[in-house]
């Protein structure tokens, strides 16, 4: 059986490169010369950093925090609003170029993909030289780059890439594990955050080199099971997970609003809620699943984070109920007073249609959700015609007859379920 050989491709601050290739084709200045980055809104200060170029970084601006504190790093900030339907296209055209060099792609997410290049050594004789070619291909043809890992697994691969940016190959196979991967922080494996990493230091594992030093045993004595499986796998480069070009099947809907101004009133933030609801139970209408689990997230004015989840009886596509179920964990979460700047819900453990629904034996819940249902699909086929803002619940009209209201207009934010294709 051939040694595996798989690639990772990832784009250089893919948000930002994407709008300044638009921009640059349309002879405006390029963003990735100038303090610029995507996310939020300069006027209201609020929303997020999604994406920020080299220059801004050298002002401290750092992806995902606050606009209003990256403006105060850099006050000549140029910031861009997301543009998620150019960020699509762009992926499907860099990932269109990467499906000519290996029988297998596996869409990570919008902006990164793996490669299988087991087998094609006759095509490409020597890989880092392949991986140059793609690069360069990529580059030269849609205007943006990209760096690229090589491994001999999808872990190693993707460790590879984060080396040096941007525009640049690099390689990580077993043998250069002691030179490459070894010497590096902790915080260098894949999904080792600050808890983790704290932890790690408190029992004086400060590189990944001591963590490969521990047997499996002695780190699942002190992280659990399961994570302790994972910091001995992942700090030895050990990973025997295909590459699949087959997509997966979403775990979870959620979508988050980041408001203008902070909402201090049950009124508001429930009228908000009930929006975010609409609009992720549509989302999982139009793709024939249910939930049997809900999640309600806040964020407070001082930027602290408060989340809640509850399991329902029966798997739910039904807006109403999934709205009470929210509306409960909200009230359990939060007083109604203290300032919130963010509110987020989830769905989770999704079933689909196939799997059947559960029946009731009262006849008039079943009366309800017929009518619930009804009034969801007529929704439904009403914003399919006229647009998502063409037909608005009335219940999340403000007084003003204005959806949340003139002061808190909210910004829905995509996850990263959402980005994939």
């Amino acid at each position: 059986m051939a040694e595996r050989l798989i690639f990772h491709v990832d784009v250089n601050s893919a948000f930002l490169s994407w709008e300044a290739v638009r921009r640059v084709r349309r002879g405006e200045p390029d963003l990735r010369e100038i303090p610029s980055a995507v996310g939020g809104n300069r006027e209201t200060r609020r929303g997020v950093i999604l994406a920020k170029s080299v220059p801004a970084k050298r002002f401290g601006v750092t992806t995902g925090e606050p606009v209003g504190m990256a403006l105060r790093k850099c006050p000549t900030l140029q910031l861009v609003e997301p543009d998620f339907k150019l960020y699509l296209q762009s992926s499907r055209a860099f990932m269109e170029i990467c499906r000519r060099y290996a029988p297998v792609v596996e869409a990570y997410s919008i902006d990164e993909c793996f490669l299988d290049m087991t087998g094609t050594h006759l095509l490409y004789p020597d890989p880092v030289e392949a991986a140059h070619r793609l690069r360069r291909e990529i580059r030269d043809t849609l205007g943006f780059t990209v760096n690229i890992g090589i491994g001999p697994n999808k872990l190693l691969a993707k460790i590879a890439g984060d080396f040096e940016k941007p525009d640049r190959v690099h390689t990580l196979f077993a043998e250069e594990l002691p030179q490459k991967l070894w010497p590096l922080s902790v915080d260098a494996m894949l999904g080792v955050g600050k808890a983790t990493a704290e932890a790690l230091h408190r029992l004086r594992l400060h590189t990944v080199g001591d963590v490969a030093r521990l047997s499996e045993e002695q780190l699942q004595a002190s992280f659990g099971q399961k994570l302790g499986r994972y910091l001995y796998r992942c700090s030895r480069g050990l990973d025997d997970s295909p590459v699949s070009d087959e997509p997966e099947e979403l775990k979870g809907y959620s979508v988050s609003t980041t408001t203008e101004q902070d909402v201090t009133d049950r009124k508001t933030a429930q009228r908000l809620l009930l929006q975010l609801t609409d609009s992720v139970s549509a989302r999982m209408r139009r793709d024939g699943a249910r939930a049997l689990g809900v999640a309600v997230k806040i964020r407070y004015a001082d930027f602290k984070n408060r989340s809640h989840q509850r399991k329902l009886d029966t798997p739910t596509d039904l807006t109403d109920e999934i709205y009470t179920v929210a509306r409960r964990l909200l009230l359990e979460l939060w007083d109604g007073e203290t300032p919130l700047r963010l509110l987020g819900i989830g769905l989770f453990d999704i079933r689909h249609t196939a799997d059947g629904e559960q029946l009731t034996l009262f006849e008039e819940d079943t009366r309800r959700r017929d009518r619930s249902r009804a009034l969801d699909r007529t929704v439904d086929d009403l914003r399919a015609r006229f647009g998502v803002q063409g037909v608005v619940r009335g219940s999340t009209l403000g007084s003003d007859g204005d959806a949340l209201g003139k002061k808190h207009r909210a910004q829905l934010e995509l996850t990263d379920e959402d980005m994939k294709e």
